[in-house]
């Protein structure tokens, strides 16, 4: 397992260890110990999810104000742009955000600690994605960052995304902040 830094304190990238041979291949997804001597994760992780979506279907910037949640994440099928906002008001990286492509054959994963902004949006026909958090969804808690803040300035590979309701709803960085 390989671990990388970025330019964001705490965001790790996860290129894990593939064992593969003539039947297929098997690798780690999560392993406590090593996860939290290598990436540095001390949460506990309290509940899983999964979603699945569409070509263009863009879910975010979502996070929770008052019970943030660190997110351990990877594409099961398909592909995505996956991107992550720091929100922390003190941080010196505070409004600037990473991007990258979690797939199924990169088999990618990346560590989002507490505090920060996630959410992706689906380049293949269909995505399958899963992620481990460390605290439990909380509806009154939950906040959305507009995806096309122009402050934030995401560079998305889409430019008319498929939303949900709430996520069109978004607010700018300087309102929520």
């Amino acid at each position: 397992m390989q671990i990388l830094e970025t330019k964001i304190s705490g965001i790790k990238i996860i290129q894990p260890t593939i064992f593969s041979d003539s039947r297929g291949y098997f690798f780690e997804i999560f392993q406590k110990k090593k996860y939290r001597e290598l990436v540095g994760i001390e949460q506990e992780f309290v509940q899983d999810n999964y979603s699945y979506s569409y070509k263009n279907v863009l879910r975010g910037l979502h996070f929770q104000r008052d019970k943030p949640q660190g997110k351990l994440l990877r594409v099961v099928r398909g592909e995505v742009f996956d991107v992550a906002v720091d929100i922390r008001k003190h941080s010196p990286t505070f409004g600037k955000w990473i991007g990258m492509i979690l797939s199924e054959k990169n088999k990618i994963q990346l560590w989002i600690p507490p505090g920060l902004a996630h959410g992706f949006v689906v380049l293949s026909d269909m995505a399958d994605f899963e992620y481990k958090c460390t605290d439990y969804y909380d509806p009154e808690s939950e906040e959305c960052l507009l995806w096309n803040d122009p402050t934030v300035n995401i560079s998305w590979p889409v430019s008319n995304p498929i939303l949900s309701e709430k996520d069109k709803l978004g607010k700018k960085l300087q309102e929520l902040f």
